[in-house]
């Protein structure tokens, strides 16, 4: 009877058409839940978007269980390190405690997870690989949310300095999402407890905004997403703040190799490319600059959902399934590291770090697929602040030597 129901069962990946093999999501099983997927690698690929089912339980816990404080509140400040035994991999700390919860105003339409923070409406779309085409009137929708969710980055982006909270940060982004009748879609999304996530230095992304003070020679990535007429709009940058930062080799590697790497993956958008292909072109670059790819995160399908098909791997030789065709919006939203792909978690269930320490970046756009190629809904105005900036050398010249030396090695083979 097991191996009857087990063939009749269909495979929960988002871009699979599969039959489930045996195999379940261990996470599920120890909350008591059942997920099947057909492999290993179609649920690593799922697994960013699968998870959210488990903040969604676990987290609901922690809303009326505190975690026990162990390290002493600094007397002058207050704030103190929730999680002291745990192993960080570089010198980043989280800088509790963090501030109340932002109230969004009941006028303001909310997603169907603001209340509860399960975000039901993407679980009914569980298991489907069918990507949504919009109409001209939802593309019309999205073109509006989208240009307001740049808008609010760049709000936020203005204000990100050496001396500010990343809490200031979140408090910049709220009130900008407000003030033009939007919802920001990341809070109480699986119970996530900001308006935007603030990703420095090490953290990939998911970072929670919190009393930490930014300083010269941080770099930042910023990930806005606003929810208005019925729509998600979702866009993020890392910035550079102060100018130790811009200055530092290693640290504008990463974040313009980063840059470079999303535009290089939109330039190949167009009707019938792959979704398996973005990641090719991300992956080779990346690796030309010696840097890596991260690759438990994933690109995704947005519109009247935040999150669901199609999935956007990456990194090279991923089994994505399904191609681009009009009317379809999802995003690219690469993270590359200066060392190791991998990455490890903290504990509070969302902030996703580099497993050696080491610099991480990323860009992202949310795009809409046209008859001929496609149109970057959150694409930078002229005014928009950061922007690339050349690699910093002893010289001043603009060049690095590791940009010497690939332009050497490039006229050789030539």
């Amino acid at each position: 009877m097991a191996t009857e129901v087990t063939t009749q069962r269909m495979c929960q990946g988002v871009d699979c058409s599969n039959e489930a093999s045996v195999l379940q999501c261990p996470t599920c099983q120890k909350l008591g839940k059942e997920s099947y997927f057909c492999g290993q690698e179609c649920f690593k690929r799922n697994w960013s978007t699968h998870k959210t089912i488990h903040k969604s339980q676990s987290n609901f816990l922690r809303n009326f269980i505190p975690r026990d404080v162990v390290s002493k509140p600094d007397p002058a400040t207050g704030h103190y390190n929730p999680f002291p035994t745990f192993p960080f991999t570089g010198p980043l700390r989280p800088v509790y405690p963090l501030s109340p919860r932002r109230e969004v105003p009941k006028r303001i339409p909310h997603p169907d997870y603001a209340k509860d923070g399960i975000p039901r409406s993407e679980s009914l779309f569980a298991g489907r690989n069918k990507v949504t085409i919009l109409d001209k009137k939802q593309q019309d929708g999205m073109r509006k949310v989208c240009r307001l969710a740049r808008e609010v980055l760049d709000i936020a982006a203005r204000e990100a300095k050496p001396g500010v909270t990343t809490d200031y940060i979140d408090e910049v982004v709220h009130k900008a999402c407000v003030e033009r009748d939007s919802y920001p879609s990341p809070l109480n999304y699986a119970h996530f407890p900001k308006s935007v996530c603030t990703s420095p230095n090490e953290v990939i992304c998911h970072g929670i905004p919190d009393n930490r003070v930014l300083v010269d020679g941080d770099i930042l990535n910023i990930d806005v997403t606003l929810y208005h007429g019925g729509f998600h709009g979702d866009l993020n940058e890392t910035y550079y703040i102060g100018s130790k930062a811009a200055a530092d080799p290693d640290s504008v590697r990463v974040v313009e190799t980063a840059r470079e790497c999303l535009e290089q993956s939109i330039e190949v958008v167009k009707p019938g490319t792959l979704f398996r292909e973005y990641g090719s072109v991300i992956e080779k670059h990346a690796k030309s600059r010696d840097c890596s790819v991260i690759k438990t995160y994933c690109g995704h399908g947005i519109n009247q959902l935040f999150h669901c098909a199609p999935n956007v791997p990456h990194y090279a030789k991923n089994k994505a399934v399904g191609q681009a065709k009009p009317g379809m919006c999802f995003t690219i939203e690469p993270m590359i590291s200066l060392g190791s792909h991998k990455d490890k978690t903290w504990p509070d269930d969302w902030t996703s770090v580099t497993i050696d320490g080491r610099r991480t970046a990323q860009f992202e756009h949310t795009l809409l697929v046209t008859e001929d190629g496609v149109e970057v809904l959150t694409a930078r105005q002229a005014d928009s602040p950061g922007g690339p900036i050349p690699m910093p050398t002893a010289n001043g010249d603009g060049q690095s030597a590791f940009a010497a030396e690939t332009s050497t090695n490039a006229e050789k083979e030539s």
